[in-house]
């Protein structure tokens, strides 16, 4: 390079360093005069702050309270644990939260979950975790006086598709079955589904529910069995934890599965999808870390056009979190639904207004927040009698263990 070419590279440099400087300088005044778009944007919850964490234990579930120095609380509902040691978990994650704003959700979610290295994916971390976010959620829909689902993107429907109902029933497995079925086995779970198919009629949904208590070998004779009855899917056909299960029961069986209540957060359920062994993906709000983790699973199942169809045991709390989820989620199928208790949802502590329409599917989850009445005296005096907790279990004919 000549020595004249040389003088104009290092001139058209300083020049445009010169620029460079004087573009940054109107942009750091800017910026301290208060002009940028960014500095002009009001956050009504800044000053909001989290001051306390209540839980109650009744029954199965923990409730759990989170009051703010602005009046408002959020609630939530643990479950799908012991809820001993889930009690004192929740307390203990205060530490985490006091003096926080309740409003900056994700943040909080993250603060909690990588808290702690060797527990970050357990169970316990995971279902308290989202009784937290849950009621986190709560907090910030109350503040702004919109329902969870405005907060998501606002609704992507007009109602929602929910079961048990007369036109769509789940049928469960009946039993514990050995490592393989007999005739008589096969014939009870037909004649079940078989029942079903007629209550509902032919433009109904039925469903069955595996539990993973049926055994692959014994699914696959049952698949072959039940194909006249057109099942919407088939609910947990294996034990979580071996993928190499799901997929040889994906090539053997041509009803859609189901599964995901017991796979938590994105991490457990994107094997599924990678592997394309489920058409159907069930995540639980209460156990895969609350509303922002369960949006995150439906946005993967999206990327792999795989619908949810949410399980759901819990309070009115757990229910309507997950149903302000589905409402703001393109790819949705059906939801598990038990508003007048069938074993989960307790009687009295909870409300929530809904009601059926013509073809007995429901409307959007009522708001500002989650829109769940907590009726917190009664469940003050619950809370002191006397909790008990047995822990569940089955076992075959030859008195070893089974899954359930």
């Amino acid at each position: 390079m000549s020595q004249f070419n040389s003088q104009l590279l290092r001139r058209d440099l300083l020049t445009t360093m010169g620029a460079a400087v004087a573009g940054l300088t109107l942009v750091n005044q800017a910026v301290s005069d208060d002009k940028t778009p960014g500095t002009q944007v009001v956050d009504r919850g800044s000053s909001i702050r989290i001051t306390a964490l209540k839980t109650y234990w009744v029954g199965p579930v923990v409730y759990v309270k989170i009051e703010t120095n602005a009046g408002i609380s959020g609630w939530g509902d643990l479950k799908g644990v012991d809820p001993r040691p889930a009690k004192v978990l929740a307390e203990s994650l205060f530490e985490l939260l006091d003096g926080e704003n309740p409003t900056r959700v994700e943040y909080l979610w993250q603060k909690i979950f990588r808290a702690h290295r060797n527990i970050r994916s357990g169970a316990f971390m995971v279902h308290t975790l989202a009784a937290i976010d849950n009621a986190l959620w709560d907090i910030t829909g109350k503040l702004w006086g919109v329902p969870v689902y405005r907060l998501l993107g606002g609704p992507t429907r007009d109602r929602i598709r929910v079961y048990h109902t007369p036109k769509a029933q789940k049928v469960p497995p009946h039993g514990i079955y050995e490592h393989s079925g007999t005739p008589v086995d096969i014939e009870r779970m037909v004649n079940a589904i078989k029942a079903a198919r007629e209550k509902v009629g032919p433009d109904g949904t039925v469903m069955f529910d595996a539990h993973s208590a049926v055994p692959p070998a014994t699914l696959i004779q049952l698949a072959a069995a039940i194909k006249p009855y057109d099942v919407l899917f088939i609910e947990e056909p294996a034990v979580p934890g071996n993928i190499e299960v799901f997929k040889r029961l994906k090539q053997q069986i041509s009803i859609p599965l189901a599964a995901g209540e017991r796979d938590r957060t994105i991490w457990g359920v994107i094997p599924y999808l990678q592997e394309g062994c489920l058409d159907i993906l069930q995540p639980d709000c209460c156990h895969t870390g609350g509303i922002s983790s369960m949006r995150k699973i439906a946005t993967l199942c999206e990327a792999y056009q795989v619908p949810i169809a949410p399980h759901c045991t819990a309070t009115f709390l757990g229910i309507a979190a997950s149903l302000h989820v589905v409402s703001a989620i393109p790819l949705f199928l059906i939801h598990e639904f038990y508003p007048t208790n069938h074993g989960f949802n307790a009687k009295g502590p909870t409300r929530m207004a809904f009601e059926y329409d013509k073809d007995f599917y429901i409307g959007m989850p009522p708001g500002p927040g989650l829109g769940v009445e907590v009726d917190e005296a009664f469940l003050a005096e619950e809370s002191k009698k006397p909790q008990t907790y047995k822990w569940p279990g089955a076992k075959l004919k030859d008195g070893s263990i089974a899954d359930y």
